[in-house]
């Protein structure tokens, strides 16, 4: 469906040269000489990467209707991941590149946010954070306290990140997925 630029929301999903782009800023400008334009950000899908594009007021633009679905992560094989689909219970295979290095943060059973686009997997989206447990560290030092001097771990699913140096092995802590960093411990 196609609609005016100067419709475009933030969040939605729209078609540019083929490709879907997330609308992730948008600004009405109005100069003194000439016409009015959008100035708009938006995200790739495909690469993560965010473009300005300008499109002048009479535009049109294509909108992409993507499909959300609450899935669990199971397991890698053979250069997929593989995620649960919890209503109909199939395994569904979803390409790496779809995940990148964010797959150092999935365990089985984490549940994620896949976005389709015509039946066809287009993004996997993971929670804010998750709680993993620390396999290997350095010990603790008697009389360390929460500074800026932080060391560093290595999580159950071999990810590495810094943790604070009260931290101990065996122990369940949070990270920020989106950042890669220590939040707190898990309770």
């Amino acid at each position: 469906m196609a609609i005016s630029a100067t419709e475009m929301k933030n969040g939605q999903a729209i078609l540019v040269g083929g490709e879907i782009h997330i609308v992730v800023g948008r600004q009405h400008t109005k100069p003194g000489k000439g016409g009015a334009f959008i100035q708009a950000k938006l995200k790739k899908l495909s690469t993560g990467q965010v473009l300005d594009r300008r499109f002048r007021s009479a535009d049109k633009v294509e909108t992409a209707f993507l499909e959300k679905k609450e899935m669990q992560y199971s397991y890698t094989a053979e250069g997929k991941h593989f995620f649960l689909d919890p209503e109909t219970f199939d395994q569904v295979p979803i390409d790496a590149n779809l995940i990148g290095d964010a797959i150092g943060y999935l365990k089985s059973g984490t549940p994620c946010q896949v976005m389709y686009h015509e039946g066809k997997a287009v993004t996997v989206d993971l929670p804010n954070t998750v709680d993993l447990e620390v396999k290997e560290t350095s010990p603790v030092i008697k009389g360390a306290t929460a500074t800026n001097q932080y060391k560093p771990a290595t999580l159950e699913t071999g990810v590495k990140v810094s943790v604070p140096p009260f931290i101990e092995r065996g122990e369940t802590i949070r990270i920020d997925t989106r950042t890669g960093e220590y939040v707190e411990r898990a309770k």
